[in-house]
């Protein structure tokens, strides 16, 4: 057989082996944390010697950041699919904020690492996942838009800020979670952002509100969150999180 008609196979076999090292990776890192996750752990896991990782990545640190960015391309991927389906300004933006709920009740672990190692580094925005967070809240702020061409919302929105009120939010509502401590409800939180939100961004058909008028009604709004948030049970912290700090708080990149 000529090399020609070999190559393929050895290519299949290196992107086998690095499948393989990247599952046994993000296996290690939800279970022990990133300070406590061992490349030779990750190797042996991954039934790989452990000079073999070193030839696709080349750092623990580097390992981190090739597992969050194929979790960031799984959920564009799995968001673009779903949102084909939903029409409306406001359904599509309460599907957004209760996936990205939802993302975090599902896998907390992943999500403190992102928060914790990933997007406090100095070298963050030269990370892929910079760039895949960036397209992840663009899709976001493109309802926004979409709800201002269609008339639904004020055309004087400032964007950034309504993306870092929309994430910003989130976080708030769920570092609690992330550390270990309490619960919250996917649906009731998504309905009580997607309100608060909504309630600065939509035309009114009658006259303006006023200022105290609005902020009686984002105060009700924000109440609800925090009787949703002090409703839930303790849980246990997950490994990766039981000596976290408070990560930077706010929308995201």
């Amino acid at each position: 057989m000529s090399p020609a008609a070999r190559r393929p196979v050895s290519r299949l076999s290196r992107e086998r082996r690095v499948a393989d090292i990247m599952k046994a990776a993000r296996d290690v890192f939800k279970e022990k944390g990133y300070e406590e996750a061992l490349i030779s752990e990750i190797a042996e896991r991954a039934q790989v010697v452990e000079g073999s990782i070193y030839r696709y990545f080349e750092n623990k640190r580097d390992l981190l950041v090739k597992v969050i960015e194929d979790w960031y391309e799984t959920m564009l991927s799995d968001y673009d699919q779903q949102l084909s389906g939903i029409s409306g300004t406001r359904n599509r933006l309460r599907f957004m904020i209760w996936r990205h709920l939802a993302t975090v009740h599902e896998d907390p672990a992943l999500c403190h690492l992102m928060f914790q190692y990933l997007r406090v580094g100095p070298d963050y925005s030269s990370t892929g996942v910079y760039d895949l967070n960036r397209k992840y809240t663009r899709r976001t702020l493109d309802i926004v838009r979409e709800g201002i061409a269609s008339g639904e919302l004020r055309p004087d929105i400032p964007l950034r800020l309504v993306r870092d009120m929309i994430y910003g939010c989130v976080e708030h509502r769920t570092w609690a979670y992330l550390r270990g401590e309490g619960d919250f409800d996917t649906n009731r939180t998504a309905d009580a952002i997607v309100d608060l939100v909504l309630a600065g961004l939509q035309k009114t058909a009658g006259p303006a509100i006023v200022a105290p008028e609005l902020a009686d009604r984002l105060e009700r709004v924000a109440e609800r969150l925090e009787g949703f948030e002090a409703l839930q049970p303790p849980r246990a912290s997950p490994r990766g999180a039981r000596s976290a700090k408070p990560a930077r708080q706010g929308g995201t990149a």
